[in-house]
């Protein structure tokens, strides 16, 4: 019932305008001890962790800096064995699993189609049978994303769409949540084949930024895609993009490819780095 309340209420909200609002506000000239209170109320709320911070309050100009903020030097370390996949955030798992008849299990009853997830049916094909995951990064989480594995950045696409909440009470109740919310899609050459590297927005993440190129969602553009005609290298652990807080990253594997770790269930936390699946 609680669900359903929420849910409710997150349809009368201007989604959209709200996290625009948001966002500005959290880079708004106003005076740096009036960001500082915020960062400090910020991380009392979400319980961050600031002792892995590269910095303190006093050197961030802004919340959306802080938002943002750097790990320190060393903090986390890649597991760099060559059949291994690793962890591409900090987060919880939302879901892993195998793609069947075009569709990701989004929480029990509710799938979401990987057609519409990566806007491009023809490429969705390259995945079926495949391997998934969905990783979703909290507030109080680093923000910014990495490379699983080496390879190159051969393309992106990106996807505007809504901005419903990617917290637990959306995920069990809005069907293809994150088909449907606006998302960064970039594609990947790596030694476990293709790889779909998705970053959905939500509620507040009022933009996603490219790592490798100089891209920004949510500035009012459409739809749009490109290629690279030379792939752009990327090492395993580089960085590929980070958000305005937190929101969700999902990874596509074609089939026979990748297979996850056991420990890849359902709110498990994973850490930056960490083995998470291993490929042939």
């Amino acid at each position: 019932m609680r669900d359903q309340t929420f849910m409710t209420l997150m349809r009368l909200l201007p989604k959209s305008a709200l996290s625009s609002l948001v966002g500005k506000a959290t880079r708004a000239p106003v005076p740096a001890a009036m960001h500082r209170t915020a960062m400090r109320i910020f991380a009392r709320r979400y319980n961050v962790n600031l002792d892995e911070a590269e910095g303190t309050f006093d050197d961030y100009p802004n919340l959306g800096a802080f938002f943002t903020r750097k790990l320190k030097p060393g903090l986390r370390t890649f597991d760099l064995a060559p059949d291994v996949v690793a962890s591409p955030v900090d987060a919880h798992v939302s879901q892993a699993g195998q793609i069947e008849r075009g569709q990701c299990l989004q929480a029990k009853g509710i799938s979401f189609p990987v057609d519409k997830l990566l806007g491009d049916a023809r490429r969705a094909l390259d995945f079926e049978g495949g391997s998934f995951a969905t990783l979703y990064l909290s507030p109080r989480d680093y923000h910014r994303f990495h490379s699983p594995l080496p390879g190159a950045v051969t393309g992106y696409t990106y996807l505007p769409g809504e901005f419903w909440p990617v917290n637990q009470a959306s995920v069990r109740t809005k069907d293809a949540l994150f088909a449907i919310n606006e998302r960064l899609v970039t594609w990947l050459d790596t030694p476990a084949g293709p790889c779909a590297y998705v970053a959905v927005g939500a509620t507040c993440v009022s933009r996603i930024h490219a790592a490798y190129d100089e891209i920004i969602t949510h500035r009012g553009e459409g739809q749009r895609s490109h290629t690279y005609p030379r792939p752009l290298p990327v090492e395993k652990g580089g960085e590929i993009g980070m958000f305005e807080m937190g929101s969700t990253v999902i990874l596509l594997f074609a089939k026979g490819r990748v297979t996850w770790s056991p420990s890849l269930v359902p709110d498990a936390p994973v850490v930056l780095g960490q083995k998470i699946g291993t490929f042939t």
